[in-house]
């Protein structure tokens, strides 16, 4: 529920014990930890994620390191490479980097103490960019359902408690408890889209409408529940057009709408596969599903990061 006080968040998160929080030093992982260590005494530590792209990421650390000596709480610091390849965003290099790292701590770092889950402190506005973003993007109904409240990886239950609380609560809150953060000097550079929805466009969106936080929250709630609907209908889907476990029966698949068949090439791409087309290419995969009336016809086309091709009455994807 969007409107919520940082308090109330906290109250009503309860995961499974022990629980890491992943802590940058900004407000809004300093907020999360604070709150978490009080709720939860002996049972928090903290992970911190060092990218190692700005000159004061060395400085961020100590100061994560000083914040957790004061509240005696056990902290993990984990180095990646951040930087990103060509043709992907800084952004999505340095959450890929984030994620994995999660992934080596728990596995390596606390296997002993065998932590159950990690909290995120991504928070209402945050949410609200996510989904302006995949608005702008043309996202189908997984981009517009926007972040979700938790999900399972590696065995590591993720939650997200503050999706309902504003940065601005945030903030308000650790005023209150005269409890100091990280100002990221990254978080004001408008090269970032983010940055310039955050300074530009939030405040233009509250002053046209005030309560755009429920209500766009309660549009990408409608959004996840109609994906997870289409998620288990390309499940059933999946069952029967992949007799072999890994390729996708042409007969099955033509038998199916056209829509159904989308929704079940993206469900087997990003299941099986770990790959995600772009709409152009699902497309014209779709097109030549269609075309494809005798044994001579070839279908061989670049989907997602590999190439899909028929095999006989089956499609199968290569990774190259």
């Amino acid at each position: 529920m969007v409107g919520q006080s940082l308090p109330d968040a906290i109250a009503a998160f309860s995961p499974a014990l022990p629980l890491a929080v992943a802590y940058s030093g900004g407000a809004d992982s300093t907020a999360l930890l604070l709150a978490c260590a009080r709720k939860w005494p002996g049972q928090v530590s903290a992970i911190h994620v060092h990218h190692g792209l700005q000159a004061a990421a060395d400085d961020f650390q100590r100061h994560c390191e000083d914040f957790c000596a004061s509240l005696n709480l056990p902290l993990v610091v984990k180095k990646v490479d951040a930087r990103h390849a060509p043709g992907q965003s800084p952004e999505a290099a340095a959450r890929a980097a984030r994620y994995q790292a999660f992934s080596d701590v728990t596995i390596v770092e606390y296997a002993k103490v065998d932590i159950k889950t990690i909290a995120i402190a991504q928070h209402a506005d945050d949410q609200i960019e996510t989904l302006l973003i995949a608005l702008g993007r043309g996202g189908g109904l997984a981009g517009l359902a926007a972040m979700p409240a938790q999900w399972q990886r590696d065995g590591i239950c993720f939650q997200r408690p503050l999706l309902g609380v504003s940065a601005d609560c945030i903030r308000a809150w650790l005023a209150s408890q005269a409890c100091g953060f990280i100002e990221d000097p990254t978080n004001s550079d408008q090269h970032f889209t983010r940055n310039r929805i955050r300074a530009q466009l939030l405040p233009a969106l509250q002053a046209v409408f005030p309560h755009f936080r429920d209500t766009f929250a309660r549009s990408a709630a409608h959004a996840a529940q109609a994906q997870a609907l289409l998620a288990e209908i390309a499940a059933e889907d999946l069952a029967k057009a992949c007799p072999d476990g890994d390729n996708l029966a042409l007969q099955t698949l033509a038998l199916l709408s056209r829509p159904r068949q989308a929704n079940l090439v993206r469900h087997w791409l990003k299941t099986r596969h770990k790959t995600t087309p772009s709409t152009a290419q699902l497309e014209e995969l779709l097109d030549q599903v269609a075309a494809c009336t005798t044994r001579g016809h070839q279908i061989s086309l670049k989907i997602g990061a590999g190439f899909i091709r028929r095999e006989g009455k089956v499609l199968a994807w290569y990774n190259p």
